[in-house]
């Protein structure tokens, strides 16, 4: 049964759901996803999610259901051996929002095809049964899926048979929170150090932007940032402070969105745009063939074909946002790949968004190198460039 209404049934459902729990915690022996007052039993841990919810996970987690599918990114990084060892379910947004990571994967690990797939639950369309017929340890969802389980009362009925619910969050507040998500998947899979040496290599990237910006101080270029390029006719999207927002601000750049959008994500008007007159204008975009078959997406990502992302990205400057201003004149149009938004990987765009801006403080710095290194080092994929286009000759990092 697919969750799309309220809760019904009364007292029917209550005593069903009341007989799962009691065969759940006989034969399983598993605790409620939150003991208040209770002890945690041996192997258990009692962690903090990303909206502070004092969670109980029995450790290290076996089965694990993805929120996002695209949460694959950090656990490839610490399952590097199998990274779907532990996965039991997934949302399919990972298949379809980026399907040139995912044949990247199917190709190394075709068991990946056999993974149960989940709508979102957000749009409503998660199943919950079939999620409690895989017996998970954990199921891990995006701080932005709370409202939605809190009107399904999705905790209260997974909690009802001992199946815990972990907030993180890579895309809200991604510099803040990224690091505190990490350290949660490492905890819970038992993998604390290969977690450490992931957050100090990516922290470590991410200053070698930021204490040049820091020291030299230079001029900041206005920049805006076209949200999700091509997968809607909308414009102009954009992020507020945080985000790709957040990015443009530690890579050197003005966030001419910032003053305009009050959260993470938002909507300019194309005369605020012409109005901010930026330097450069970043597109995030990526493969988004099933969503908008044939689109105007310039279609970066791994092993892109970055002739053709250019070819799709000089239509940019022509649109009504962008007439007569700077970086039209200047040809100073990227683009980058959008799931940058949404994964560790972040410190990459930084790292790009930083040598666009000020290539002569940046001569050395190779956002590509960054993220093969990455790849030699925690994925168990090979690294494919593609993630990067410019208009502007001499901004790119080499291939």
């Amino acid at each position: 049964m697919i969750i799309q209404r309220r809760w019904a049934g009364g007292l029917a459902i209550f005593l069903v759901i009341g007989g799962l729990a009691a065969a759940w915690f006989f034969f399983a022996g598993k605790p409620p996803a939150q003991g208040v007052a209770a002890a945690a039993p041996a192997g258990t841990v009692t962690v903090t999610d990303l909206l502070g919810r004092q969670v109980q996970v029995r450790v290290p987690v076996q089965r694990v259901i993805l929120g996002e599918g695209r949460q694959l990114y950090l656990v490839a990084a610490l399952d590097t051996d199998n990274p779907l060892q532990r996965l039991v379910g997934w949302r399919k947004d990972l298949i379809q929002a980026d399907p040139d990571t995912y044949a990247a994967y199917l190709r190394k690990f075709p068991q990946i095809a056999r993974i149960p797939t989940f709508g979102g639950f957000e749009e409503g369309t998660f199943d919950i049964e079939q999620a409690i017929s895989q017996k998970p340890d954990v199921i891990f969802l995006n701080i932005e899926a709370q409202r939605a389980t809190e009107d399904a009362r999705y905790i209260e009925k997974l909690g009802a048979l001992g199946i815990p619910v972990v907030y993180i969050d890579f895309r809200h507040h991604p510099v803040e929170n990224t690091e505190p998500t990490m350290r949660l998947f490492g905890k819970l899979f038992g993998k604390e150090q290969r977690a450490e040496e992931f957050i100090a290599f990516r922290a470590r990237q991410i200053r070698r932007v930021t204490e040049v910006i820091e020291a030299r101080q230079p001029p900041r270029p206005q920049v805006f940032i076209e949200r999700i390029g091509g997968y809607s006719e909308d414009c102009c999207l954009s992020f507020g402070n945080e985000n790709f927002g957040k990015f443009v601000e530690m890579a050197g750049g003005n966030n001419v969105a910032k003053a305009i959008i009050p959260g993470t994500f938002g909507q300019l008007n194309p005369e605020q745009v012409v109005a901010a007159n930026p330097a450069h204008v970043v597109v995030t975009s990526a493969n988004w063939e099933a969503y908008a078959p044939g689109g105007k997406w310039v279609g970066v990502g791994p092993g892109a074909d970055l002739e053709e992302a250019r070819r799709k990205l000089q239509a940019y400057p022509l649109r009504a946002a962008y007439t007569g201003i700077s970086a039209s004149r200047d040809q100073a149009f990227h683009a980058i790949w959008h799931q940058f938004y949404n994964s560790p990987y972040e410190f990459v765009a930084i790292q790009q968004l930083a040598k666009w801006f000020h290539p002569e403080l940046f001569p050395d710095l190779d956002a590509d190198a960054t993220f093969r290194e990455l790849h030699e080092r925690f994925l168990p994929v090979e690294y494919r460039p593609g993630y990067f286009v410019s208009l502007r000759a001499g901004t790119e990092a080499r291939p």
